[in-house]
């Protein structure tokens, strides 16, 4: 299994990147640390505002890394 996964927002509304962040997060293997967004920030900021606002349970904290089109989050440990 991996370590990490990647989510890649592209093409997506807000609405739907939502529910795909939820709807893998619901279903994400025990043994993922990590989830990286893809959302990009060049088309506009509404997804990466809204994955710095989102709000999961499952996410222990979130990086902001150089990339300012990815936002990776740790999960915590079950």
């Amino acid at each position: 299994m991996p370590y990490s996964i990647e989510i890649d927002l592209h093409g997506h509304t807000v609405d739907s990147a939502r529910a795909l962040i939820t709807n893998t997060l619901k279903t994400l293997p025990c043994d993922v640390r990590e989830v990286e967004i893809i959302h990009g920030y060049r088309g506009g900021t509404a997804l990466r505002d809204m994955v710095s606002r989102y709000s999961n349970s499952k996410i222990e904290r979130k990086i902001f890394g150089l990339n300012r089109g990815v936002t990776i989050f740790v999960i915590r440990r079950q």
